[in-house]
């Protein structure tokens, strides 16, 4: 995407590669402190759950594993590449192909499933920001890449993209008044037709079929670390299976694992319901994605932007390594 995927961008995060200062900066443990340290540009939430019950039960398995939380998905991506990182959550696409970083998406963990959301008092359709600025979660997330393919369709210009983490965090700043347009998923959803009823729109979404979030790491790291990588691949392939046929449970996962145990009551109300609706629109992809879903992202991202060329020419194992995804499938089956 032009804002996502800028020259000026992608050439910072690429001085940014060999930067040793980067892990004082980012406050990320010691290669010796955690075998397997992954850098996840958001912050800890409901929506965050399964997979941090995932990787507790890696953890059960054998693996090492240090969760860090960042402030985006660029500075995520920027410690995964320089080093100080072993995994990253994300969707790296535009940084593989630009860049040309030897970093390769090994798991789909969900499509994409967002809501266009507008303050009724001032916007009511699409043509209505033309010319209005709206916020989204993080420079190369597909909050924007959604946001840029719609300008695309509606044949509109946003004034300005700004970037807010976290989608209950974006509701936030919508029921106070200080964003006017956004996109929510569907516990900000919730949230907003809950304590504002009738007070915001949420604009019509087609033809949006991509990845959400993925597991990427250097290729370095997928090959010296092949025994780990399979089990974190096979440990969120189950758990996305039994969240699936039970949403229900991640409630229980979460006092199990003692996990998020700050959380206010109000969004504790809000695990079961919203882990029920992402299973019914099946966000969380049984089978890891793969080579259909790479087929899916660039048709999608090259609509959008975050991609250059034509979407037929362009090599799966360029983006990712299927390996992993494979080597777990043969033990888990296809679903």
């Amino acid at each position: 995407m032009p804002r996502t995927t800028s020259a000026s961008s992608l050439t910072r995060l690429a001085a940014g590669v060999a930067a040793f200062a980067l892990a004082a900066t980012l406050g990320l443990a010691d290669k010796a402190e955690a075998k397997v340290r992954v850098a996840f540009g958001d912050i800890a939430s409901v929506e965050t759950l399964h997979l941090l019950v995932a990787l507790e039960r890696a953890k059960e398995k054998g693996v090492e594993i240090e969760m860090t939380y960042l402030k985006s998905e660029d500075i995520a991506a920027q410690a995964v590449v320089s080093g100080q990182a072993d995994i990253g959550v994300g969707g790296p696409y535009a940084l593989i192909q630009k860049v040309k970083v030897p970093v390769r998406i090994f798991l789909q963990l969900s499509t994409l499933r967002f809501y266009p959301v507008v303050n009724s008092e001032f916007y009511k359709t699409w043509k209505d920001l033309n010319g209005q600025e709206v916020a989204v979660h993080s420079r190369g997330s597909g909050t924007e890449a959604i946001m840029k393919l719609m300008e695309q369709k509606q044949g509109i210009k946003f004034s300005k993209i700004s970037y807010i983490p976290g989608s209950e965090v974006r509701a936030g700043a919508l029921l106070q008044g200080n964003v006017k347009a956004s996109i929510v998923d569907a516990t900000g959803r919730r949230l907003l037709e809950s304590k504002a009823p009738g007070k915001f729109i949420v604009l019509p979404l087609e033809g949006v079929a991509a990845t959400d979030e993925a597991l990427f790491a250097r290729e370095d790291f997928l090959k010296s670390n092949a025994k780990d990588v399979n089990t974190i691949t096979e440990s969120v392939l189950t758990t996305w299976r039994e969240v699936q046929g039970n949403p229900a449970i991640v409630a229980e996962w979460r006092t199990k694992y003692k996990l998020l145990p700050d959380l206010p009551a109000d969004q504790v109300a809000e695990i079961t319901p919203y882990f029920t609706e992402q299973a019914k629109a099946k966000t969380f992809p049984m089978n890891g994605g793969g080579e259909a879903a790479a087929k899916d992202d660039f048709a999608f991202y090259t609509l959008s932007g975050q991609l250059q060329g034509d979407p037929a020419s362009l090599k799966i194992t360029d983006f990712w390594e299927l390996g992993p995804l494979n080597t777990a499938l043969g033990k888990v089956g296809t679903n």
